[in-house]
């Protein structure tokens, strides 16, 4: 009995490390934005680096335990670095082509409302990068909670975290629709850990202050929570 609660309390205190440790040693790494790319135009930065981050390539980077070809699984529709393949939008390149390591569980956790967007990507590519591409407009409904209902959220297990905003002009300055406008990781302690532009770097924030922050703008309208699958 006693080596049983032994093994228990054991397991406990590893599996809280670990998710208290979820990507705790970049945090302090500044803030970059779009660090990486596929070494070669048009994009000529790195494919892997651990000094400097956006919120996009901090969550993907510790979802890879930081291994260049999980990365670039990750970050890529093939698994093979092309600029034109990559999963630039989250809406509907990024969680579809992660379906096997992110699942949207948003419903679990508070009253759910869906938001839709449609993502151009050919317009796109041609508005900000002269590129001419055959990709079809996509229209997706993103199930989300709404930021009245996310303060008081709490997981088990760390958790990918998206942060939605309803910005009609946008598509005016890229040439597209957006709704995911960032992403971190909400872990159990009630922490935000993510790359902050406002900060200029990967830090630990109070997830209930910054939610309550975000509510202070009426186009700010929740949060998705991603599921990290085993």
């Amino acid at each position: 009995m006693w080596r049983l609660i032994f093994l228990v309390l054991l397991f406990g205190c590893i599996g809280g490390n670990l998710d208290s440790d979820f990507g705790a040693g970049y945090v302090g790494a500044r803030y970059v934005n779009d660090p990486l790319g596929e070494g070669r135009a048009p994009d000529n930065d790195p494919l892997i680096r651990f000094d400097a981050f956006d919120c996009t390539t901090f969550v993907e980077t510790v979802l890879a335990d930081g291994d260049v070809q999980k990365l670039n699984k990750i970050r890529y529709a093939n698994g093979v670095p092309d600029f034109v393949q990559r999963n630039h939008f989250i809406e509907t390149d990024w969680i579809t082509n992660n379906s096997d390591i992110v699942k949207n569980v948003s419903g679990r956790y508070a009253p759910t409302a869906v938001h839709t967007v449609t993502i151009d990507k050919k317009n796109w590519f041609k508005s900000k990068h002269n590129m001419d591409t055959d990709f079809a407009p996509r229209t997706v409904r993103l199930e989300y909670i709404p930021y009245r209902y996310a303060a008081d959220i709490k997981v088990a297990r760390p958790v990918v975290v998206l942060f939605l905003r309803d910005n009609p002009k946008i598509r005016d300055k890229i040439g597209t629709d957006l709704a995911v406008r960032h992403m971190g990781f909400l872990l159990p302690a009630g922490t935000l850990r993510h790359a902050s532009r406002r900060a200029g770097a990967v830090v630990d924030m109070d997830f209930r202050k910054y939610v309550q922050r975000m509510m202070e703008s009426p186009k700010n309208l929740g949060i998705m929570i991603l599921e990290i699958k085993k």
